[in-house]
């Protein structure tokens, strides 16, 4: 089975060259058809591959295919080499799942846009960089479709490129990325030093008893949170997520809740024997992550624009996943992030839905009272939103108390991750059935020319399969303390370390769990109840909390002024040195020596020019005076 590896990249690959080469020759349809094709054969081959890792005994599941050697340079020696594990086999499938859904939606959303081949090779363009990164054997493989996501991102947030306002968030995301990216090779040179070797499974071997630095691992793994900080949008570089819901909505789907943005969290589960090995960097991770799950939740409670809400709930599920892995379990991170791919794919889908049905709005206070207008479009969203509140028996339930689990045994006991977590989760809860209630209840607030309409069925499809998926996406890893066997867990032991697992299996610690299940179900209930009385039951109430509330809510709705800081402190310093060094040192040092070089050379040939008078009477005096120095030269030796 592992030469069949290639291939779950080869297809979206062919995808993105025949779009982008022969895009012109073929219809807009032919063009979907053939990109939504070329990911189904990914998401084919990957699921036979997750079949054939079934089969195996749980230590021996593991395919491994080397292409070519890609990178050999003295010592250095990178290989385009696969492997498909547990870990691998979940991500592939993530992606390629959800991703063919989105793309089967785009059919619809997107149809009619002048761009819309080239907007089918660049999602084929980001599968393939995607489906790379999560397949790689070594850093370096990974690092190139880490890049390649940056850059299919850069493309298709400012997609609608004529638009400036879109054209910077495209840029903005770009350079944040930069930012977290340097860390990352800083950390890929640090490693190839110590191990000899980039492959990542050769460095966990090396790693445990290395004779390295006391603070070697703490340093390296810092310097990869650096990167992971900067992808998957966590404190301080969370900046760019919210700005990249500029692109259409099936790429927010797409990029910014189901795949590239979690490539962080993968790139610490990968490594996670490294990041085990430094506890401060674990610590920081941690701390890291639940601050800007509370951060990004008390942001979207008062966002008005129904895209934003959703981004700011991606950056505090994403705070979630770092959370998980900071405390050791890695496990219910991914798991996490594989629930999170399907109910926040159906929310942005169904954001989109709602967007398409009121003709381009996106202002939570011109909507209102689309229940009947747009029933599958309701029904579908009251699922996910259902889902990422936490409520009992849809996914969301069960992978964020496996976190809350493992942020509470994490230092044996209440703590403060453990709190804020719980915190987040009815902010969350709230902010969610708000905009569930802004958007379908209550009276209608468009305007009286817009007639809210029910999307295709290529677009209410999608999002019906992903309200399945994220109902019963939940039940592989029900934990032991509900009568399961957590399947989810023990189908990725083989490729994760897990600080927990004897704690979490204690026979003892079931009524400790279930309490705290239903702790955070409580609070979660809270959340909602109240986002029915505000938004519901006493509509006035909301504005009256408003001002009441004014410093804190201003702070919140200006998100916290976090991009007016970095604004004053960074952006503006910046390009003012930047103006100052160009203005004097580019402009007076740089070309004022090459110019002044160019003058004297003129002037020199000038002088010199002067010789050559094209007159033989003075060539011949010339020639005179220099027989008579000769002799004289001569005599006088």
């Amino acid at each position: 089975m592992s030469d069949t590896l290639y291939l779950i990249t080869l297809f979206p690959l062919v995808g993105f060259l025949v779009n982008g080469l022969l895009g012109r020759w073929i219809s807009e349809r032919q063009s979907g058809l053939i990109a939504s094709l070329a990911v189904l054969g990914s998401l084919l081959v990957s699921a036979q591959l997750l079949l054939g890792l079934l089969a195996r005994p749980a230590e021996d599941r593991l395919f491994v295919q080397l292409l070519f050697a890609w990178i050999p340079v003295g010592d250095l020696n990178i290989d385009v080499m696969y492997r498909f594990d547990p870990l691998t086999a979940v991500m592939t499938l993530v992606i390629t799942g959800v991703g063919l859904l989105i793309h089967i939606y785009s059919l619809g959303y997107m149809r009619g846009d002048p761009g819309i081949r080239r907007y089918y090779a660049f999602l084929n363009l980001f599968t393939f960089m995607m489906l790379n990164l999560v397949l790689a054997d070594n850093l370096v493989l990974l690092f190139m479709g880490w890049e390649g996501v940056g850059l299919c991102s850069y493309l298709l947030i400012g997609f609608w490129f004529a638009d400036e306002a879109k054209a910077r968030a495209g840029l903005k995301a770009f350079i944040v990325n930069r930012i977290g990216d340097a860390g990352f090779i800083i950390a890929m040179v640090l490693l190839f030093h110590q191990f000899g070797t980039l492959s990542m499974s050769e460095m966990a071997g090396k790693a445990e008893g290395a004779l390295v630095g006391p603070n070697f691992f703490t340093i390296v793994t810092l310097l990869l949170l650096v990167g992971a900080i900067g992808k998957s949008a966590q404190i301080p570089l969370f900046v760019w997520l919210p700005d990249a819901m500029a692109g259409p909505t099936p790429v927010s789907a797409l990029i910014h809740a189901a795949t590239m943005v979690t490539a962080g969290v993968y790139l610490i589960v990968r490594n996670s024997l490294l990041f085990s090995l430094a506890p401060t960097t674990m610590a920081t991770v941690a701390a890291i992550g639940v601050l800007t799950a509370f951060l990004a939740a008390t942001i979207a409670m008062t966002q008005t624009d129904i895209k934003k809400v959703l981004a700011y709930s991606t950056i505090s599920q994403l705070g979630y996943m770092f959370m998980a892995v900071g405390v050791g379990a890695f496990s219910a991170g991914i798991f996490h992030l594989m629930t999170h791919a399907f109910f926040k794919a159906l929310l942005f889908l169904g954001a989109g839905s709602v967007i398409h049905g009121l003709d381009g709005e996106q202002e939570l206070g011109k909507m209102g009272g689309l229940k009947h207008r747009m029933p599958g479009t309701h029904w579908t969203m009251l699922i996910g939103v259902l889902a990422i509140s936490g409520i009992p028996g849809l996914s969301g339930f069960f992978s964020k108390d496996e976190i809350l689990w493992g942020a509470f045994i994490w230092h044996d006991g209440v703590n403060w991750i453990w709190l804020l977590g719980i915190m987040t989760a009815g902010l969350t809860a709230f902010y969610m059935f708000r905009l569930y209630f802004l958007v379908f209840h209550g009276p209608a607030r468009w305007p009286g020319d817009t007639q809210p309409h029910e999307s295709p069925s290529v677009m209410t499809i999608p999002l019906t399969l992903l309200a399945y998926l994220a109902i019963l996406g939940g039940y592989v890893g029900i934990p032991e303390a509900l009568g399961g066997i957590n399947r989810f867990h023990h189908f990725l032991a083989p490729v994760v370390i897990s600080y927990h697992t004897a704690i979490a299996a204690a026979p003892n610690t079931r009524p400790l769990e279930l309490l705290l299940m239903a702790v955070s179900t409580v609070v979660s209930l809270g959340g909602v109840y109240y986002a029915y009385r505000i938004y519901r039951v006493q509509p006035a109430l909301a504005e009256q909390l408003a001002r009441r509330l004014r410093p804190l809510y201003g702070l919140s709705r200006n998100r916290y002024y976090v991009d007016e800081f970095y604004q004053a402190v960074v952006v503006r310093p910046f390009q003012k040195l930047s103006g100052l060094c160009w203005n004097w040192f580019d402009v007076r040092a740089i070309d004022g020596l090459v110019n002044a070089s160019a003058r004297s050379i003129a002037r020199l040939s000038g002088v010199v020019r002067q010789l050559q008078s094209g007159l033989i009477q003075h060539y011949a005096s010339l020639i005179l005076l220099g027989v008579i120095f000769i002799m004289l030269y001569i005599t006088m030796g």
